[in-house]
Order: structure tokens, then sequence, then C-alpha cells
């Protein structure tokens, strides 16, 4: 599994100008099956990803596409974890 950390590295207007189309590419990762659970940090400074995959190489590539790293709007940092656990019904409760 892996943590997507985005950090913004543009104003939000910036930022809101292309969220629609950053909507867009995470409705992309959730059906190709990458992403598990995402959303904004508090305070509004970024956001985070959680990946499932086995292939980071392919991870990385696909976060190219997404329009906040095409426009320059994000540093992305990835780190790659181990779940040893979980709650049974996590899913449940992320809402």
């Amino acid at each position: 599994m892996f943590i997507v950390d985005l950090h913004y590295t543009a104003p939000l207007d910036a930022i809101d100008a292309v969220m629609e189309e950053h909507a867009a590419f995470l409705d992309e990762g959730y059906a190709l099956g990458y992403f598990i659970a995402s959303g904004r940090k508090v305070p509004r400074t970024g956001g985070i990803i959680l990946a499932q995959t086995a292939d980071k190489a392919g991870l990385e590539i696909f976060l190219q596409r997404d329009p906040f790293q095409q426009a320059g709007l994000a540093q992305y940092t990835i780190t790659e974890f181990t779940a040893s656990r979980k709650a049974a019904d996590a899913g449940d409760r992320l809402a």
C-alpha cells in the first residue's frame, strides 16, 4: 500500500481552477483499482491518497496524469507501507 501526500505549491484559486479535472482523475484511479481513499488535508494545504498496488512505478506513472501535477500545482511524496492490521468495517466508517 502507498500513502500519496500532495502538498499544494500554488494558491488555492489556482488549485480550485482545476479541481474538477483532478476529481475526474481520482475517479479514474478508483475505477482502475489504484485508489482506496482520498481527501483534503486540514488545514487545506494539500491532500492524501491511499493507494493499493503492487507496482510503485506504475503508480508513479499514473500520478503524472493528475492535472495538479501536470500544471505544477502540487508536489507528491509517495510512502510505501505494509498494512499489518485493519478494522473489519473500516470502509463503513469512511463516510
